[in-house]
C-alpha cells in the first residue's frame, strides 16, 4: 500500500515517526513524507523519500508568528502553569474528574488551539492535498496538530491515523469542548475548529466528521500510565528512539566514574522558546550548586551558548549535543525541558527524570509521571542552582525513584513496536478506506 505521512512542522516531530515510516518500507509499502521545506534535510537524512510542501517559513519564524498573533489579539496566555488557576480539570488524571465548563475550554480553542492549528496547516493545506490527489495514498499518517494530513485522506478517501507524541490532551480538550457544547443553546455552539476544518473538507468534496479532529484511529507511543482516557481507538506502539545523525563519542565506551546525570534542554533546538528557558545566568548557578556532587554531570549545549559560562566544575562534561539511546543507558538521572524525544528516551531506558519546562502538555505529563513515581517537575522559574540540586539527590538518593522508572521500562518494551503495528496497519485500512471513500463518493454526489 501507499502511506502518506504528515508531520507536524518541527524536526522532533519528522524524528518521532522515522521508526514507523522505516517499518512500513522494509515491509514492502510505498512511504512518502510531505514537510515543510526547512524539514526536508531531516526526512532524507533519514533515508525517507521527501516531498515538499507549504512555506519557506522557519519553526522559530512561525513560533515569533504565533507570538505576535496573540499579542495583536490582546489575548493573555491561555495556558496557566501546572496545578495553576481554571484549568485544573483538564491536566487531572484521576477518575471521574470534572470537565472544563464552556468558557474555559473555548477560550483554550480561540486562544491556544485554533491559531496554532491555523498557521501550522493553511499554508500547507492545498499542496498536501494536491499531492494526496496526484499520488492516491490508501493510509495517511499524520502527526497529533498536523490536520491537513487528515484533509488530504478525507479528499482521496484514504483511511488515516494520528500519531502522537505526547499524552493525547488534544482528544482530552476536543471531548471537554463537545460535551460542553451539548449544554449550550442552540444559538450559542460556535465551534471554530470545526468551522475551520470544514472549510477546507467542503473544498474537496468532504464533509466534516470528528475523524478530522483525531484520526481513524490513534497510535500511542507511550505505556498504559500515560494515557489517562483509555480508548478503544487507540493503537499502543513502542517507543523506539532515532537520533537523527549522530557519532557515538568515544567516553561513552567507558563506564561512568560516578552516578552520571545528563541535563539537556533539546540538542536538536538551537533557537528561540526552548533555548530560552534556562540563561546562561542560571545555567551556571545550577553548574555551581551541583559542582561539589559525587556525580558525572553530562550538560548539553551548543557551542555559542557553552562560551557564555564563566566556569564549569570538574564533575561536568560539556557536549554539544549526545544520542540519547546512546547515553541514557548509563545514567541515573536526566534533568531536560519535557520534550517529546527526551521524554520518550528516558521512560525507554528507565531513567528517572526531572522535568523543567512550561510546555503546554507537561502539565499532565507530570500527573500521569507523579502517579508512576519515576520522575519529578518543576518551572522554569523554580530552576534555581539549590532547587535542581535537592531535586537531584532526591531522585539519586531514593531508591523508589529508579524502580519505578525501570518498571516503565519493561512496560515499554512489552509495547508492540513498529514493525508489530505495521502489521496491525495492514489489518485494519482496507476497511476503514472502503468508509471514508464511501463517505467522500456520497459528498461527490
Amino acid at each position: 500500500m501507499r502511506v502518506l505521512i504528515v508531520p507536524f512542522p518541527w524536526k522532533t516531530h519528522v524524528f518521532n515517526l522515522v521508526p514507523l515510516a522505516w517499518s512500513l518500507q522494509t515491509a514492502g509499502h510505498e512511504v512518502r513524507v510531505a514537510g515543510w521545506p526547512e524539514l526536508l534535510g531531516a526526512v532524507t537524512g533519514a533515508g525517507l523519500l521527501g516531498a515538499g510542501v507549504g512555506p519557506g517559513e522557519s519553526g522559530r519564524e512561525r513560533a515569533a508568528g504565533d507570538r505576535r498573533q496573540q499579542r495583536e489579539r490582546g489575548a493573555a496566555p491561555p495556558v496557566p502553569a501546572a496545578g495553576a488557576g481554571s484549568l485544573d480539570p483538564l491536566f487531572d488524571v484521576r477518575p471521574g474528574r470534572e470537565r472544563l465548563g464552556w468558557e474555559q475550554i473555548t477560550r483554550v480553542f480561540e486562544d491556544l488551539v485554533l491559531p496554532q492549528a491555523r498557521r501550522s496547516n493553511d499554508s500547507m493545506m492545498q499542496d498536501v492535498v494536491e499531492l494526496a490527489l496526484e499520488w492516491r495514498p490508501d493510509l495517511v499518517l499524520w502527526g497529533a496538530k498536523a490536520f491537513a494530513g487528515a484533509v488530504a485522506a478525507a479528499a482521496v478517501g484514504a483511511a488515516h491515523a494520528r500519531v502522537l507524541y505526547s499524552v493525547d490532551v488534544y482528544s482530552r480538550m476536543r471531548e471537554d469542548f463537545l460535551h460542553a457544547k451539548a449544554l449550550q443553546p442552540q444559538d450559542d455552539r460556535a465551534d471554530g475548529l470545526q468551522e475551520w476544518l470544514t472549510g477546507w473538507v467542503e473544498k474537496y468534496g468532504g464533509v466534516f466528521s470528528e475523524d478530522l479532529v483525531n484520526g481513524q484511529f490513534t497510535i500511542d507511543p507511550l505505556p498504559a500510565a500515560f494515557r489517562p482516557d483509555p480508548r478503544p481507538t487507540t493503537l499502543p506502539m513502542q517507543f523506539v528512539p532515532y537520533n537523527g545523525p549522530s557519532v557515538v563519542p568515544r567516553w561513552l565506551a567507558e563506564p561512568p566514574r560516578a552516578p552520571r546525570v545528563l541535563m539537556t534542554f533539546g540538542d536538536n533546538v538551537n533557537d528561540g522558546p526552548v533555548r530560552s528557558l534556562l540563561p546562561a545566568g542560571r545555567v551556571q548557578e545550577i553548574l555551581d550548586s551541583v559542582g561539589d556532587l559525587d556525580i558525572e554531570l553530562v550538560l548539553t549545549l551548543p557551542r555559542q551558548a557553552q562560551e557564555e559560562l564563566s566556569r564549569v566544575p570538574a564533575n561536568t562534561r560539556l557536549v554539544e549535543s549526545v544520542p540519547l539511546s546512546e547515553v541514557l543507558p548509563g545514567c541515573s538521572a536526566m534533568v531536560h525541558h519535557g520534550g517529546t524525544w527526551s521524554f520518550g528516551c528516558a521512560l525507554r531506558y528507565g531513567v528517572p527524570q526531572l522535568l523543567v519546562s512550561r510546555a503546554f502538555d507537561v502539565p499532565l505529563k507530570l500527573q500521569c509521571l507523579e502517579r508512576t513515581g519515576a520522575g519529578l517537575f518543576m518551572k522554569p522559574s523554580d530552576a534555581d542552582g539549590p532547587a535542581v540540586r535537592e531535586a537531584l539527590l532526591r531522585l539519586l538518593g531514593d531508591g523508589t525513584f529508579r524502580a519505578n522508572a525501570r518498571r516503565l521500562r519493561l512496560e515499554v518494551l512489552a509495547m508492540p513496536a513498529p514493525n508489530e503495528v505495521v502489521r496491525t496497519l495492514e489489518g485494519l485500512v482496507p476497511a476503514h478506506r472502503a468508509v471514508a471513500r464511501r463517505g467522500a463518493g456520497a459528498a461527490a454526489r
